[in-house]
């Protein structure tokens, strides 16, 4: 396959550009992709890879400067450098500073889990969540049932000020 931009040379680099909903592809070769910039990928820490999504993560308060896990050691620049939590301490100690982190990164702070292919079938209740909580309400309005509605509504509220603490 041909480069797109100059037609010469075989494409080695698909682009693949989603703006505002329009998908385009293109196809380049090594030295057209490095013209327009895709030749030079870093290969730096994941700190830099999300500081580059996300902002300056390595900022640090007054108090995470001086403050130690008292398990491991580390520091939260030490974190912020790494991109990796010292120990299952860390996350108790600095949670305060990972949390808007941790909010972006995985959009909930809360872990859920998955259930292991060798888990029996049996039933286990679902706790409700907002999308559920949603889903419901969606249909209950369909349906014309509007008391209900109201009554899933109020959870919905519930639940996303309970998150928002």
């Amino acid at each position: 396959m041909l480069c797109d931009k100059c037609g010469k040379n075989t494409a080695t680099t698909h682009i693949k550009q989603i703006i505002n909903g329009v998908v385009t592809e293109r196809d380049l070769c090594s030295s057209c992709a490095a013209k327009e910039g895709y030749g030079k990928f870093s290969h730096g820490s994941l700190a830099d890879m999300l500081s580059s999504m996300f902002g300056d993560i390595s900022y640090i308060g007054p108090s995470a400067e001086t403050l130690h896990c008292p398990v491991c050691g580390s520091t939260f620049s030490d974190i912020a450098e790494t991109g990796k939590v010292g120990c299952a301490e860390c996350y108790k100690t600095f949670y305060g500073s990972l949390l808007p982190y941790l909010k972006r990164v995985h959009g909930t702070v809360k872990h859920i889990g998955k259930i292991p292919n060798s888990a029996p079938l049996a039933v286990t209740p679902q706790e409700e969540t907002a999308e559920t909580l949603r889903m419901e309400l969606n249909r209950l309005v369909s349906e014309e049932r509007f008391e209900e509605a109201a009554v899933v509504r109020d959870k919905i509220k519930k639940l996303e000020e309970k998150e928002n603490e």
